[in-house]
Order: C-alpha cells, then sequence, then structure tokens
C-alpha cells in the first residue's frame, strides 16, 4: 500500500525512521514551501519523557503560538526575499522552522503497515505522528477491511 502523506519536517523526520518502507519526498530544493503545520502546544510528561500532556492554561498556549507565528511569518518572509534575489531554493530552505510542510509517499506491505498502525497509536507516541497513524490506520482498513478489523 502506498500512502500520500502531508505533515511537518519534525514528523517526517519520524516516520523516516520507519526502515522498512520506501519512501518518496517531494523535494525542498526544487519546490518552494507553501505553509506551516498546526502545532499544539503540550505540557512535558514528567513520567514518560516521549509523551506530553495537553493541560498547559490557556494563555500559556496564546503566548506559543503567538512566538511560532511570529517565527513561521519572519521566516517565510526571509525566505521568499531570498529566492527573489537568486538564492537557490536548497539554500534558502535552511531557514524554515520543523514546522514546515512537507509531502512524501510512503510504501510498504501488509506486515510493516500493520506494525506502524500498532506501534504508532500506542500512548506516549508524539500526538502529531498518533494522529497521521490513526488516518492512516483508516485507510488501512477501508483499503483491507478483513485484516484491518484485526486491528481494532
Amino acid at each position: 500500500m502506498t500512502v500520500e502523506v502531508v505533515t511537518s519536517r519534525a514528523i517526517s523526520a519520524q516516520v523516516l525512521r520507519h526502515r522498512s518502507f520506501k519512501f518518496q519526498e517531494f523535494s525542498q530544493r526544487y519546490s518552494e514551501v507553501s505553509g506551516f503545520e498546526k502545532v499544539e502546544p503540550r505540557r512535558q510528561d514528567t513520567k514518560n519523557r516521549q509523551n506530553s500532556i495537553d493541560d498547559l492554561p490557556e494563555m500559556t498556549k496564546e503566548i506559543f503560538n503567538a512566538r511560532l507565528r511570529s517565527i513561521q511569518n519572519l521566516a517565510m518572509m526571509y525566505y521568499k526575499e531570498l529566492i527573489d534575489l537568486g538564492v537557490a531554493k536548497e539554500c534558502a530552505r535552511f531557514l524554515l522552522p520543523l514546522t514546515s510542510q512537507t509531502k512524501f509517499y510512503m510504501t510498504g506491505d501488509l506486515r510493516s503497515w500493520i506494525h506502524y498502525i500498532q506501534v504508532r497509536t500506542e500512548e506516549g507516541v508524539q500526538k502529531e505522528h498518533k494522529d497521521l497513524a490513526e488516518e492512516v490506520k483508516k485507510i488501512f482498513i477501508a483499503e483491507f477491511p478483513v485484516i484491518g478489523s484485526l486491528l481494532g
């Protein structure tokens, strides 16, 4: 099965660690970055360093989002300015934050997809990656309903 994934550079780095898959990513060397992924700030879990908890005060979330928008806007402005000045996209992209959108195709056999879904939908997986795995699970169940029914 092959799935088209649109996510942030931060989450794509986690996905690419699944070595049983083949990946084809659209290169930011050749195409311009068009946007950023939305991020939901969460508190660090003190018991599980790989987990976060969605209980930050609204004011903290607002501060986070304001800072993030500021960085994204500035980075995009400088990125576009440099491209307009003739700087190669492959160089200008170094200014972009990890929230930059990327798109890639992820291809794997059924065993790899089952393992990916089981591992990445567990508790303790970063929310953004877990959300992605849940979407992949829906596609998998639709494409392979008999096997998918075993995933719960």
